[in-house]
């Protein structure tokens, strides 16, 4: 089985991030594998070891890149691949799927898999686009999958519910919380991971122009949400405090 897996590299939500002129600060930040692309990376990985065949990984990024794809190496990918943008000066959803459908239009691909939503942008556009660019059945928010005879049966979550879908290959999904549980990547995976191959290509090796896949969007602004304030705790006998919570969502949260 020929499966991909198309991984970003995010900033760490749990870190601290500061933005100065409408970017985050990448000095001293931590970057990671967005957490919904480690679903995608772990069900691969099952999906080889009970079907056969090969994981590769790939991202659209720059250099700082590699250090993402050799972390899904060394959980036991087979290979990875970074697709440099360095020369696209403004990129969006629209530029990312438009940079890996030139890389797998012709990769003959059985199974794509995706995160869902990446945690720094949360557009979820990036699978979907991808799939219809290269005329493929697409499945959404999986949370389990199993493949024979050609075919997947997958339940997706739809608004704290679930359906249950079959779909033939190939085929693109893209990974919800709770698809499964991501392995560490172990001391020998890591070793490994470095004679793993990783591929760079760039623009000329896709035959793409960079008008061709530039970002259709303009980001106008990027802020950090307001800091919440402390709670306030309500005393007194339960009508009191009903009176009280009432004047305060008149008089300060201004909700009622």
């Amino acid at each position: 089985m020929n499966i991909y897996v198309i991984l970003k590299r995010t900033f760490d939500t749990e870190e601290k991030i500061t933005i100065s002129n409408g970017k985050v600060q990448e000095e001293g930040a931590e970057f990671i594998i967005n957490p919904y692309d480690e679903y995608a990376v772990e069900e691969a990985l099952v999906l080889r070891d009970e079907h056969g065949g090969e994981v590769t990984v790939v991202t659209v990024g720059e250099e700082e890149a590699e250090k993402q794809l050799r972390t899904a190496l060394a959980m036991g990918a087979d290979k990875a691949v970074l697709i440099d943008k360095e020369d696209v000066e403004e990129s969006d959803p629209y530029t990312t799927a438009s940079l890996l459908h030139a890389y797998l239009k012709d990769k003959e691909a059985d199974i794509i898999l995706a995160g869902n939503v990446a945690v720094d942008g949360g557009s979820g556009q990036v699978g979907p686009r991808l799939a219809e660019l290269l005329d493929i059945t697409q499945v959404t928010t999986i949370t389990n999958i199993t493949v024979a005879d050609g075919k997947a049966t997958i339940v997706r979550d739809v608004e704290g519910d679930e359906e249950t879908v079959e779909a033939t290959l190939p085929l693109l999904v893209t990974a919800q919380q709770g698809l499964n549980d991501p392995r560490y990547p172990s001391l020998p995976g890591i070793m490994k991971a470095k004679k793993k191959p990783l591929e760079v290509l760039d623009l000329d090796d896709l035959d793409v122009d960079e008008e061709d896949v530039e970002s259709k969007t303009t980001v106008v602004e990027v802020y950090l949400p307001p800091e919440k304030q402390a709670g306030k705790k309500l005393e007194g006998e339960a009508n009191e405090q009903v009176k009280e919570l009432v004047s305060l969502l008149k008089s300060e949260a201004k909700v009622i």
